[in-house]
């Protein structure tokens, strides 16, 4: 009998991971508590089962991820019982970084870029499994499966190595490290589709609710929480808002809703027009700054 759609995606995805699982010495996937991790967990869980996930989960903590977010991290890792790694960065800790004070720019490098290199070179992982997908933005369109990494963990777009068919290539050099994106070919209706077939537990934050936003430069801003400085005469107003994407709350925006279910919101993406990364503030700090946050070693 013939695979559907996405049971191809998910034989395709499981493949990867025991690929990687079984070729590199010390994995790590990458959890950034999002849909797509979400469901690169879930096929993880799938790969390996009945046995535990071999490798940890390291989310790296900006301290500025919604609560909810945190939440239903630490409430995940109860439950399904993997090994989960927390990295902040230190100095950026003792520095106070705050999107609000120091910028998007200057936030994501040192909170973001920097603490997932630090992460990475303290526990020697060779392999990093991440949720990224190349219908998401253009830099990550011409990512390769294995995306391969120097010593320093900087891409070099022009220096990546042939994928012929599903045949890939997983020798690296010492220091040398590789990205790995199980979810290279699945596109945003791929994963609702899939989470609702699956019927994978996700972040609240994806479904429309009351919630309270300010309105800045075109975006949505949800305030989380008392850390958020208000302009003067600025007021929060509560509108019926969801997120596409989830990232530091101060840098995420929300987009008006009223899609509260799985069904809603398959419906809803089937009429946009729009990338789900259009609420990414970070992606908007200038022309190319996706690729050129991948160069200093973002995710």
């Amino acid at each position: 009998m013939a695979l559907t759609h996405l049971q191809q995606l998910e034989a395709e995805s499981i493949k990867i991971m025991r690929e990687v699982a079984a070729e590199f010495e010390n994995p790590v996937m990458l959890y950034s508590i999002g849909k797509d991790s979400s469901v690169l967990l879930h096929l993880a869980r799938k790969a390996f089962y009945p046995a535990k996930i071999p490798f940890p989960l390291l989310h790296v903590d900006t301290n500025w991820k919604f609560r909810e977010m945190i939440e239903f991290r630490d409430r995940l890792a109860k439950e399904y019982g993997f090994d989960l790694l927390v990295h902040k960065n230190p100095e950026g800790m003792a520095m106070g970084i705050s999107p609000f004070e120091h910028g998007s720019g200057k936030h994501t490098d040192i909170m973001k870029t920097q603490g997932l290199k630090q992460a990475l070179d303290k526990y020697g992982f060779d392999a990093a499994f991440g949720g990224a997908r190349r219908d998401e933005e253009k830099s990550r369109a011409k990512e390769r499966v294995y995306s391969f990494r120097d010593k320093h963990h900087r891409w070099d777009p022009k220096n990546q190595r042939p994928e012929l068919w599903n045949t890939y290539n997983s020798q690296v050099n010492p220091g040398e490290s590789i990205r790995v994106f199980p979810l290279s070919n699945w596109t945003e209706l791929d994963i609702w589709q899939y989470i609702y077939q699956e019927n994978i537990e996700m972040v609240p934050l994806y479904l429309a609710k009351e919630r309270p936003v300010v309105e800045r430069d075109g975006t949505l801003i949800m305030v989380d929480d008392e850390r958020m400085p208000l302009a003067e005469g600025e007021v929060p107003q509560m509108k019926s808002v969801r997120f596409r994407t989830l990232g530091c709350y101060p840098l995420t925006g929300a987009v008006e809703s009223t899609a509260s279910n799985l069904t809603e919101i398959i419906e809803e993406m089937l009429l946009s027009t729009s990338s789900e990364r259009e609420g990414r503030v970070i992606d908007h700090d200038s022309a190319g700054s996706m690729e050129k946050k991948k160069r200093e070693g973002y995710f």
